[in-house]
């Protein structure tokens, strides 16, 4: 087999984990509205993959920070991220926007 067909069957391979793990993940959607999160509460399934969608509708920035989750991130006005996590175990992980954690409060309960 030639280095160009080696190279075209890794990329295939790839491409399907890839497409796997997506079909695995469960996806949820966030959104920051006036300094808050909605929904303030997150589910999701036990040892899958989680994509989080977070949409800041505001048009000041805003860090989604989890010491739970190991996370911070930053989200400018106006803009979105997406957060992706491990499988994890079932619990309730704590979020806030660092920029306003009076009031940007949230969790990510997993069953």
């Amino acid at each position: 087999m030639k280095s160009s067909q080696i190279l075209l069957v890794a990329a295939a391979l790839a491409t399907g984990a890839v497409a796997a793990v997506a079909a695995d993940e469960t996806s949820l959607q966030l959104s920051i509205k006036d300094h808050r999160f909605s929904p303030a509460e997150l589910h999701a399934p036990a040892d899958k993959p989680i994509a989080i969608v977070v949409k800041n509708l505001d048009s000041t920035p805003e860090e989604f920070e989890s010491k739970a989750l190991k996370i911070e991130k930053v989200v400018a006005g106006a803009a979105e991220i997406t957060v992706r996590l491990r499988p994890l175990k079932p619990g309730r992980y704590q979020f806030v926007g660092e920029y306003h954690e009076a009031t940007a409060k949230g969790a990510l309960v997993v069953e």
